[in-house]
């Protein structure tokens, strides 16, 4: 469970024994205090601007808005909070701690325990529309990235090779051309042994550097090599 986060009672002589609880609208503090300028969002000119639901409680309603600057909180606003002291020390705490963590997940402020689980609900549902909101309208970075890969796609051509049939067993590769380049080579069939398993990763990291099947032959795994080279040249000659 999170800690509380104490606020100063203000003493005030001839407490009045029961509070009365009146919903602040429009997001205007009532008496005792002001937020700080550190806590205050009024500095915040621009950036995404989005309401979060109104939570109602038994001391009233609360609803925050949130600027945001792209993914970060860069301002919170009441917009609706319980009229009473607690609820207006606690405010600018709420604020600050939701400035330094850049989510809803903050402590509690003592005292005013209604007012900060409302604050942090109407808090998530303003992140929550912001990020699906990014996510459905994607950045122009995002798009021309999206495009290039999508490009990028399209050139690359994918040919398997023959199956060469050894004592070993079958041995097939696949080859990715970009272009006139061999960008990757996959084996589609080899023979189930430790050396051809060693061989591999060589025989396909020197086909990358030779862009071609005049690579040597892996020792201890000559039959393999033979067969790779041999399927590796019909999908070269394939692709034309």
């Amino acid at each position: 469970m999170k800690r509380a986060i104490p606020v100063v009672a203000l003493s005030i002589a001839g407490l009045i024994p029961v509070w009365r609880y009146e919903p602040s609208i429009g997001g205007t503090t009532t008496s005792a205090a002001e937020p700080t300028p550190s806590a205050s969002s009024s500095a915040a000119t621009s950036g995404t601007v989005v309401k979060g639901t109104t939570i109602d409680t038994d001391k009233g309603p609360v609803q925050v808005q949130v600027t945001f600057s792209g993914e970060k909180i860069s301002a919170v606003k009441m917009l609706q909070q319980p009229n009473h002291p607690q609820t207006t020390a606690a405010v600018p705490v709420l604020i600050s701690e939701t400035l330094k963590a850049q989510s809803a997940d903050i402590d509690t402020v003592s005292g005013a325990t209604i007012t900060s689980d409302a604050y942090k609900k109407s808090l998530q549902a303003a992140i929550d529309d912001n990020t699906e909101s990014s996510s459905a309208s994607p950045s122009p970075s995002a798009s021309a990235s999206s495009a290039s890969s999508a490009a990028a796609s399209a050139a690359a051509k994918v040919v398997a090779g023959s199956t060469v049939n050894t004592d070993k067993g079958p041995v097939q590769v696949q080859v990715t051309f970009s272009g006139e380049k061999i960008s990757a080579v996959k084996m589609l069939q080899q023979p189930n042994h430790p050396q051809t398993t060693a061989a591999v990763p060589v025989l396909i990291s020197e086909t990358l550097k030779a862009q071609s099947a005049d690579i040597d032959t892996v020792s201890g795994a000559t039959i393999t090599s033979d067969g790779y080279k041999e399927s590796l040249q019909a999908a070269i000659d394939a692709k034309g």
